[in-house]
């Protein structure tokens, strides 16, 4: 997940008095594990929390999304 906030924020489905509730999202907290890219943990636009940020089966990568890809990248060329 690069950037996104809201649309994978898991509140939309399971906390019905979120402001997001109903709202379609990505199910990517339904997945083993995920890989998150952001400046921040700031909320995004809702201005909600996500809990997808702090779930056990979540890797935060805190940066500018096209530098931290190139960096994941060349890593993994570079072995």
């Amino acid at each position: 997940v690069i950037g996104a906030n809201d649309v994978v924020n898991p509140s939309a489905r399971t906390d019905p008095d979120s402001p997001i509730a109903g709202m379609p999202i990505l199910d990517v907290d339904e997945s083993r594990t995920v890989v998150v890219v952001k400046r921040s943990l700031s909320p995004g636009f809702a201005g909600v929390p996500n809990p997808l940020f702090a779930a056990d089966g979540t890797l935060m990568l805190f940066g500018d999304g096209k530098d931290a890809v190139l960096d994941v990248v060349a890593a993994l060329l570079n072995g």
